[in-house]
């Protein structure tokens, strides 16, 4: 009787750590299910929640920081038709961002308008040098009048030239090349950035996520349009996912990210490369494809892309995007800096050039469960173009059409540890512990049916041989 009571406990312990076991089990889809439901109450944006509440402020401090290709042979050049060698001037660091979205309307069709107005601080302490540094920089008004003149106009050019005398290359400030400057020759103000700190960016118009949760943030129109009007091309001119400072919540490794970057006037794509520890918090780094800015001939996508067949050498040449369409008729160049993932004739026509994958890409750090970008580096190199020219002087020495690197941008920000903590309380340390308590509970009962099994066979072989020898 006794042997019998032993095995019914031994039995009964066993059935215990089963059922101990499977309830560690059914915590992972009721775990899931808790936390995917708090999430997606938090990432819509309306009033009240982490999201809206991240998503109106102006959130982590945001930097620019500008190298400038300072030019050491101006002279060699114009006079004797010597390639460019350039030399890498900064960082000179300017806080930008710290303005919070501006004009939100909540429409009823589950969207949000909304202004991002710009700003910029100097930051000298995160400076090589004052706003007052001198660099030597291609002429900003001779190479955008010789882009937008033809060869017959050539002749005025040179005149404008002479009686300002203006040549390829200027020496101005570091503040002057950004924000702005009176040129002699074309009497008005000339800049890199000359509107940045009165014009705000937008207006946007972008999903909630009220209605559907894999909507939110994803760009509904730009300036009151739901496409783009810069390059005559239904696949060029579409409006593809949000603006970069958030995504859709539970990303799926295999599958891009789409943002649309005003800068660029166009729609990105960017894959997943790895993750990683950003202070606790596990993030998957995102990058752009060297094919984003492939030329035609490798990727056929980007026909639409190619403006002109005369700079572009019959759209073959890769790394470069001709703005001329959105930038009111300047003609801007936009790469990657030191023309990283370009062809070689970019980085041959101009000598002093070395891109490195790590200093020169662009890359998210995403939450995967929430979406929300945590950490950014997007990099920008602005260039323009020159070339040969029978009446211009300062031109007669040049060999072939040009596009020279003016300045490149590493707009970059990172989340504080305030935010950080905050986050690992309200959702990393939830999931941490729903997934040790599963572990907890799948192991407990796990070990309790093992040691109550063999504990039964060891006890009813025991009481085998009891009868065995109580028989013989």
């Amino acid at each position: 009787m006794d042997c019998c009571n032993r095995r019914c406990g031994l039995i009964a312990g066993a059935v215990f750590g089963a059922l101990v076991a499977i309830l560690g089990g059914a915590l992972i889809p009721i775990g899931n299910s808790i936390i995917q439901g708090t999430v997606e109450e938090e990432a819509v944006i309306e009033p009240g929640t982490t999201a809206h509440d991240n998503w109106v402020a102006a959130g982590a401090e945001v930097y620019r920081q500008f190298w400038f290709f300072d030019v050491k042979n101006p002279i060699e050049v114009v006079e004797h038709g010597a390639t460019p060698v350039v030399m890498e001037k900064g960082p000179y660091t300017y806080r930008t961002r710290y303005l919070a979205r501006s004009d939100i309307v909540f429409n009823p069709n589950m969207t949000a308008s909304f202004e991002l107005p710009s700003g910029a601080i100097f930051e000298p302490s995160m400076s090589v040098g004052p706003e007052e540094d001198r660099v030597t920089a291609l002429n900003l008004a001779v190479a955008g009048a010789y882009s937008m003149v033809g060869p017959a106009f050539h002749f005025a050019l040179e005149i404008m030239m002479k009686r300002s005398k203006s040549s390829l290359f200027q020496r101005r400030t570091v503040k002057e090349m950004l924000w702005g400057y009176l040129d002699p020759m074309l009497n008005g103000t000339v800049g890199l950035f000359p509107n940045y700190n009165s014009t705000p960016d937008g207006p946007y118009n972008v999903y909630t996520g009220k209605d559907d949760i894999s909507k939110v943030g994803i760009i509904d129109n730009w300036r009151g349009e739901s496409k783009l009007s810069f390059w005559n091309d239904t696949y060029c001119d579409m409006l593809n996912g949000t603006d970069a400072s958030f995504f859709p919540p539970f990303l799926d490794k295999s599958k891009p990210l789409y943002f649309f970057s005003s800068d660029i006037c166009r729609s990105v794509s960017a894959s997943y490369d790895f993750s990683y520890d950003l202070k606790g918090i596990e993030v998957y780094r995102y990058g752009l494809l060297p094919s984003t800015m492939a030329s035609p001939v490798d990727n056929p996508d980007n026909h639409c892309f190619c403006r002109d067949p005369v700079t572009t050498k019959n759209c073959t040449l890769a790394g470069v995007l001709d703005l001329t369409a959105c930038q009111d008729g300047k003609t801007i160049y936009i790469s990657l800096p030191h023309f990283l993932h370009g062809s070689q004739s970019l980085r041959d026509a101009v000598l002093g050039l070395n891109p490195i994958q790590e200093h020169h890409d662009t890359y998210m750090d995403v939450e995967p469960n929430t979406g929300f970008t945590l950490r950014f580096a997007k990099r920008i190199q602005v260039n323009m173009m020159y070339g040969p020219s029978a009446i211009v002087t300062a031109l007669k020495k040049v060999k072939d059409y040009t596009i020279f690197p003016i300045v490149w941008m590493n707009e970059t920000a990172t989340l504080d540890d305030q935010t950080a903590n905050i986050i690992k309380e309200e959702l990393v340390s939830r999931i941490h512990m729903l997934e040790l308590a599963q572990q907890v509970l799948m192991g407990v009962g796990a070990a309790i049916f093992v040691l109550c099994l063999i504990s039964y066979c060891v006890v009813r072989r025991g009481g085998a041989e009891q009868q065995q020898t109580k028989f013989a």
